[in-house]
């Protein structure tokens, strides 16, 4: 999946860089293009990617995860 991710990420600002070196007519496409895929493909992927085998409820803001992030504070004074 990181590889595709990589892929598609070069893919993206390829077609960007292309899109803002090339002087034809199709160059503002090519930068919309580079820009779509990065946020419709890249990103969802990446995110999925990142959070698929994560507990959402370690980073919610919970009574009980505020308690342990108060017991820490106390336990680490300067």
């Amino acid at each position: 999946m990181k590889y595709v991710i990589l892929i598609l990420t070069i893919a993206a600002f390829v077609s960007i860089a292309l899109g803002f070196y090339l002087e034809v007519d199709y160059a503002q496409k090519l930068v919309g293009f580079g820009v779509l895929g990065l946020f419709l493909l890249v990103f969802p992927l990446f995110s999925y990617h990142r959070w698929k085998d994560k507990d959402v409820k370690d980073y919610m803001l919970t009574k009980e995860n505020l308690d342990k992030m108060r017991e820490n504070q106390k336990d680490k004074k300067y």
